[in-house]
Order: structure tokens, then C-alpha cells, then sequence
């Protein structure tokens, strides 16, 4: 199979500029000052996010169980990482009727996700500690990756807005109480890591996700790797041990971590402002 010849970012987003423009002078749930705006810009920081929150999600057997029920990732590696994409780019960026009717479609889907483990223990995709877990796993390693790779680190009551903006997200989905600040995730973190599990089929899906697709060409390949192995380092030494994904500190401050900063910075270039975001912005500002 060739090489797909699209963009990374019309990889992953494939949404219409002209989606995000109408109507005039609605900033959406966050408008332009916002952190989440300037954060979910930089499509570098956000992939190795992306990945790290995967990982991170994996952890937790009902939160797996679903995926593995209900998801076919294995056929299309890229299609979760994709909606989850088109679903942020218009909960960030689109107006107030487009970012709700992303939700709507989303709880809509996730009524039909629900299912019981080999032991016996129900799941739904609509309980909203398993909502919790994802919205902040996901948040959390976006945050994360921005601070190390974007070159634009932010200030604490910079990182708390953040957290705060996207819980509207979250309770919007039907989350449950979500943390609001960098101090109230890390305890959230602490007290549901007891629940948390590196199952044989948490280390298959990471190992299938940290592999670079065999349709790829070696240029592609390598930068998937090198977005991968990012994430496997932002991840907490915790979950990288239960994940079987341990690597030596040299390995990770030396090779990994400029390797990323030199890709993320590249993407950063040869992509330049997002048609969206600007869309989004003439929207807003009309």
C-alpha cells in the first residue's frame, strides 16, 4: 500500500474550515483568549498527548474492555485517534451550536458502548467515573506534552484555567466531579491507581499502538516512532512499569526528547496556523 500522501493534519482532522466560520461573533465555549485554543493549536504537542492518553487509558480494564468490545482499532489504527481529534477540533473551536452537537453525537454513541468483563463486571460508556477517567487522562497528557514539546511552557494559574475550561467537556459528556487544577489531578491520579491494571490485553494494545503502521513509508515510520516513544516517556514511571514500556533515562533524555522537540518544531513549521483555528477566529471576532 502506498504512502498516504495527505497531510498530518488532514490525517487527523478532517474538518472544513468553512464549518467553523458561522455564525458571526460566537466565540464558542472558549473563545480566543482561551488556554485550550492556544494549547489544541500546536498539532505536535497534541499527537504525543494524544498517544500518552491512550496508554494511560488502556490501564483501566473497564475503559479497555469497551475499547476492545467496541472498538475496531486493529482495521483502522487511526480511527479513534481521528474522531478524537474532529471531536476536539469543534468542542475547541467550533461554535456553540456545532461544539453541542459533537456532544450529542458523542453520548449518542456512547449509549450503544456498554458490556460486562470475562469476570463478570458490567461497563457502560455513559458512567460518569469512567468519563472522569478518560476526560482527565486525556486532558492531563495534553497539558503535559504542551509544557515539554510546544517551547511555550505556561504559568500554574495558566495550567488550572485549562484544566477548568475543558471540564465543560467533561461535564457536558456526564462526567463526574473533575478535577480543576494540576494539584487536584495529581491526588485524582493516586486514588484510582488501585483500579488500574497492565492486563495482557492493555500490553497488546500498546504494543500494537506504539508500532509505526506497516503502510507507512520510512520517512512516515520514523516519525510515528519518534511520536510514540514521546508519549511512552510522558507517561508517569508508574504506568510505564505496569505497561512493560520502562526505558532507561539516557535513552529518553538523550535520543527521545530532542528528537521530538526537533519533529514537533517541524510539524510546527511546514504545517503553519491552522485553517480552522484562523476560521474559528475571523467567527468569533465578526
Amino acid at each position: 500500500m502506498a504512502e498516504d500522501a495527505r497531510s498530518p493534519r488532514e490525517l487527523l482532522v478532517r474538518a472544513r474550515p468553512r464549518d467553523y466560520g458561522w455564525p458571526p461573533g460566537d466565540p464558542g465555549w472558549f473563545g480566543p483568549d482561551s488556554v485550550a485554543w492556544r494549547i489544541h493549536a500546536d498539532l505536535g504537542p497534541m499527537l504525543v498527548g494524544g498517544l500518552a492518553a491512550l496508554y494511560l487509558q488502556s490501564l483501566h480494564p473497564l475503559v479497555m474492555q469497551g475499547v476492545a468490545d467496541h472498538s475496531d482499532y486493529r482495521r483502522d489504527p487511526f480511527g479513534r485517534l481521528q474522531r478524537t481529534a474532529e471531536f476536539i477540533a469543534a468542542t475547541t473551536y467550533g461554535s456553540n451550536d456545532h461544539a453541542a452537537q459533537l456532544v450529542r453525537r458523542v453520548r449518542a454513541i456512547h449509549h450503544r458502548v456498554r458490556g460486562e468483563t470475562a469476570e463478570g463486571v458490567a461497563y457502560s460508556a455513559e458512567d460518569p467515573e469512567l468519563l472522569t477517567y478518560v476526560h482527565v487522562t486525556e486532558v492531563w497528557s495534553f497539558l503535559q506534552a504542551h509544557q515539554r514539546y510546544s517551547g511555550a511552557p505556561l504559568l500554574r494559574e495558566e495550567k488550572n484555567r485549562y484544566l477548568t475550561e475543558m471540564s465543560v467537556v467533561a461535564a457536558r459528556l456526564g462526567a463526574a466531579t473533575v478535577p480543576l487544577t494540576t494539584d487536584e489531578v495529581r491526588r485524582y491520579l493516586a486514588e484510582v491507581r488501585p483500579q488500574l491494571q497492565g492486563s495482557e490485553t492493555a500490553r497488546a494494545t500498546v504494543s500494537f499502538l506504539t508500532a509505526p503502521p506497516v503502510a507507512f513509508g520510512l520517512t512516515a515510520r520514523s516519525a510515528y516512532l519518534t511520536l510514540a516513544e514521546a508519549g511512552v516517556d510522558l507517561l508517569p514511571s508508574w504506568a510505564r512499569g505496569m505497561l512493560g514500556l520502562s526505558r532507561p533515562l539516557v535513552l529518553r533524555a538523550g535520543v527521545v526528547r530532542p528528537a521530538a522537540l526537533a519533529l514537533t518544531a517541524a510539524l510546527r513549521f511546514s504545517l503553519g496556523h491552522s485553517p480552522v483555528l484562523e476560521s474559528a477566529r475571523r467567527r468569533a471576532s465578526a
